[in-house]
C-alpha cells in the first residue's frame, strides 16, 4: 500500500480536481473499502486520502482499479506500474470500477470496509435490474457502457448509456469533507417534490471514515450522486454567449429563467426549515463582506479608492430590510443551467460555493444571493464577449441590461416578492460577488479583471432598481 500511495502522491498534482497544485502533497491513508466486481481479473477500490500538507488539509476519494495485467483502453489513466507487481488505474476510466458503481447505487449494496464504509442508496424503490420501481419507471441496469466527462474542475463525472434505458451521470466527489451534500440532499428532495427544474434522483452514496477531530471518531458524508442525464444541450452559457456575440435578444429566454429560479426558491422554501435573520447570522454575512473586501483592497490596488463606497453600501445593506433565511443554490450562474426542450430550465449543480466549508452551505441563505449570482453571470457574458469582439463591447452591454432586467421581472413576476424592498441588500451581494471576482481575477486571468472592477463602478454610480411585483 506505501507504494500505491507514493504513486499516487506523484500523479494527483497532475489532476484537475486537485486542490493543492502549488505544494507536493504529503498524503496519509484515513481508510480504504472494496466494491464487488464482475470483472475476475480486477480489484476496485477506494482510497481515502488526506493531504497534510495542505492548509487546511484536503480529503480525497480516490477510486482505484488493480490490474495484473496492462488495460491498452485505459493507458492515459494509468497511475503506477507498482514495484511489487501490479497496474493501478484511475478508477472511473476503467469500467470494472463505474459497473461496481452504479450496481453499489441501484442495488444498494454495501462495500467492504477496510477503515472506511460506503453504501448505496437508490431513490426508487429496487427490484432486480429491468423491473420497474414502484413509480412505474424502468429500474436502471447495474452494468452500463460508461464515460468520463471532460473539463471538470473538482469532482469526477461518470455518464452511463444503457442499451434500453436513460442515460444516468453520477458525480463523484474528489474532495470529502463531514455533512450532508447539498448536492445531494436539496436537489433529491426537489425531484421527489415533482420539480421539473432540476433532473430526476436515481440515487446516492453514502460513507463514513475515521475522523479524530470529531467526538465519536467517525465523520459521515456523500461519496457520489446518480442523476438523471440530459444529452445533447448547452449550458446557458454557452447559449448566453452565442446570442451576444450575434447581438440576438436574450430576454424571453431571461425572463424564463427568472421564473424558474423563482419557483426553485418557492419550493426549498417549502420543503427545508425556514430561519429569522438574527442579528448573529445578519453579522456573519456581514463580517464576510468586509473579509473580502480586505483582500481584494491588498491584492487589487485599484479597489482601495473605492473601499469607502463599497462599505457605505454593506451599511446600508445591514441596516435594511432582511428577508428569511431558507435554502438556496448557492452557486447560481448560467453555467448551472441548461434549457431541455420541451422541459424549460434546468438548474444543475447543488453543491454551492466549492471553497466555502460544508458546514456553511448546508445553512439557510439569502435567495438574493442567487439572484445576485446571476445578475454578474450576465455581465459576464458582455465582459466576454467585448474581450473577444472589442467592436461588439456597446451592444453586448446593452444585451446584458436587458437581459438582467427580464430576469429579475421573470423572478418578480413568479415569486411575487418585492425586490425593490431588499434594493441595498441585492446591491451589497452583487458587489460582494464582484468584489470576490477583481481578486479571483488579478490572480489568475489578469486580463479579464476589468470585467469585475467595470461592474463595481457601474454599481457605485447606480445601484440596479429591481422590478416590483405586476
Amino acid at each position: 500500500m506505501d507504494s500505491a500511495v507514493a504513486a499516487i502522491a506523484a500523479w494527483l498534482p497532475r489532476q484537475r480536481w486537485c486542490g493543492g497544485k502549488a505544494h507536493a502533497p504529503r498524503l496519509r491513508l484515513i481508510g480504504a473499502f472494496e466494491l464487488p466486481s464482475a470483472d475476475a481479473d480486477a480489484r476496485v477500490r477506494t482510497l481515502l486520502l488526506m493531504d497534510d500538507a495542505a492548509t487546511p488539509p484536503i480529503l480525497y476519494q480516490l477510486p482505484v482499479v488493480e490490474r495484473a495485467e496492462r488495460l491498452p483502453a485505459a493507458s492515459d489513466h494509468l497511475i503506477a506500474h507498482l514495484p511489487e507487481g501490479g497496474f493501478l488505474y484511475d478508477g472511473p476510466y476503467d469500467r470494472a470500477y463505474t459497473d461496481a458503481l452504479l450496481a453499489l447505487i441501484v442495488d444498494e449494496g454495501r462495500a467492504v470496509a477496510e477503515g472506511a464504509d460506503a453504501a448505496g442508496r437508490y431513490s426508487g424503490a429496487g427490484g432486480a435490474s429491468g423491473a420497474e420501481d414502484a413509480a412505474g419507471a424502468a429500474h436502471p441496469p447495474l452494468s452500463a457502457p460508461a464515460t468520463v466527462v471532460g473539463g471538470e474542475q473538482s469532482n469526477t463525472s461518470i455518464v452511463y448509456r444503457p442499451a434500453d434505458a436513460a442515460p444516468i451521470i453520477c458525480k463523484v466527489y474528489r474532495q470529502l469533507h463531514h455533512g450532508e451534500n447539498p448536492d445531494v440532499t436539496l436537489q433529491t428532495a426537489l425531484a421527489a417534490s415533482g420539480s421539473l427544474h432540476v433532473p430526476a434522483s436515481i440515487g446516492h452514496v453514502v460513507g463514513e471514515w475515521a475522523d479524530v477531530g470529531r467526538a465519536d471518531g467517525r465523520a459521515h458524508g456523500h461519496l457520489a450522486f446518480a442523476q438523471e442525464f440530459l444529452p445533447g444541450v448547452a449550458d446557458a452559457w454557452r447559449v448566453a454567449l452565442t446570442a451576444a456575440a450575434a447581438d440576438t435578444p436574450f430576454t424571453d429566454e431571461a425572463r424564463g429563467l427568472g421564473a424558474a429560479v423563482a419557483a426553485l426558491h418557492l419550493s426549498l422554501g417549502e420543503l427545508f426549515p425556514r430561519e429569522e435573520p438574527s442579528p448573529e447570522l445578519i453579522g456573519m454575512i456581514t463580517g464576510a463582506w468586509a473579509r473580502r473586501l480586505a483582500i481584494a483592497v491588498a491584492e487589487v490596488p485599484t479597489l482601495a479608492p473605492r473601499r469607502a463606497e463599497i462599505e457605505a453600501i454593506h451599511e446600508r445593506a445591514r441596516a435594511g430590510a432582511w428577508p428569511q433565511l431558507q435554502r438556496i443554490h448557492g452557486d447560481l450562474h448560467l453555467g448551472q443551467v441548461i434549457l431541455a426542450p420541451g422541459r424549460g430550465w434546468v438548474i444543475l449543480d447543488f453543491e454551492g460555493e466549492p471553497m466555502r466549508p460544508m458546514e456553511d452551505r448546508t445553512r439557510p441563505d439569502l435567495p438574493v444571493r442567487d439572484v445576485a449570482g446571476m445578475l454578474r453571470s450576465f455581465d459576464y457574458v458582455a465582459g466576454s464577449t467585448a474581450i473577444a469582439f472589442p467592436e461588439r463591447a456597446s451592444a453586448a452591454v446593452r444585451w446584458a441590461d436587458a437581459a438582467r432586467r427580464a430576469f429579475l421581472d421573470g423572478y418578480v413576476a413568479a415569486s411575487g416578492l418585492d425586490l425593490g424592498v431588499y434594493r441595498d441588500l441585492l446591491a451589497a451581494f452583487e458587489l460582494d460577488k464582484a468584489v470576490y471576482e477583481a481578486t479571483y481575477e488579478t490572480r489568475n486571468r489578469p486580463s479579464w479583471a476589468a470585467i469585475p472592477l467595470g461592474a463595481i463602478s457601474s454599481l457605485l454610480r447606480s445601484e440596479p432598481l429591481p422590478v416590483e411585483p405586476a
